[in-house]
């Protein structure tokens, strides 16, 4: 085989290998893990969304979030509590089983209620609150939560960090206020793509941005 041959086939095998690299979901060349931080939101359930918005109500996307599927929509709801209100509150995409209110603790001082720190979907015993939409009104008795740390993670990152789901694991942050993040709830999954989340108190309090990168630690 000729000298030149022999260049183009590891060429080509070389920008083979990369692009098989490049394809696979979350996998980060610094090692680290982008962060994305939430503001308050309400995922809702379609009986919930029918009766605030009205029964031919349909969720309209304006914009995706970073996990795949999941975006954020053109309605908006007011939560109510005993001591206040607090105004467009953003619906994300897609509909659930289950209509979950999450909030920060500055907002609970706001509204006047007092909800947990829970994971997505735990929401026995969480606080009750109301949501007003254009049409109707919906009373929780349960359902308010404030969100815990949590990344999440495809099955490579993974793999790659020596995690499963459901592990709980440290993270650490750098700068000004640096901290160290206890108890982050490891969640994995294939259709997910690598960040971790934070809600806008703990990241203020740390000084972070969205896309500042975090590292494991043990």
């Amino acid at each position: 085989m000729e000298k030149a041959q022999l260049i183009e086939r590891i060429t080509e095998e070389v920008l083979r290998q990369l692009q098989q690299i490049s394809i696979i979901p979350g996998i980060q060349e610094t090692g680290k893990i982008p962060l994305g931080i939430s503001n308050r939101h309400i995922h809702i359930s379609s009986g919930d969304l029918i009766t605030l918005f009205g029964q031919d109500a349909r969720l309209t996307g304006v914009r995706d979030l970073s996990q795949p599927g999941q975006y954020v929509s053109e309605q908006t709801v007011t939560l109510v509590g005993p001591k206040g209100v607090i105004e467009k509150v953003r619906i994300l995409g897609p509909l659930r089983g289950r209509t979950q209110v999450e909030i920060s603790i500055s907002d609970c001082f706001r509204l006047g209620i007092r909800a947990p720190i829970r994971d997505s979907g735990d929401l026995e015993g969480s606080a009750p609150i109301t949501v007003v939409g254009p049409v109707g009104s919906v009373t929780l008795s349960e359902g308010c939560i404030i969100a815990a740390r949590h990344i999440h993670m495809h099955p490579n990152d993974a793999k790659r960090f020596g995690v499963q789901d459901g592990d709980r694991v440290n993270v650490k942050s750098s700068g000004p206020r640096a901290i160290v993040f206890t108890e982050v709830l490891v969640r994995v999954n294939e259709n997910y793509r690598l960040e971790m989340h934070l809600d806008i108190d703990e990241a203020n309090a740390a000084s972070l941005d969205n896309g500042d990168r975090l590292e494991i630690i043990l």
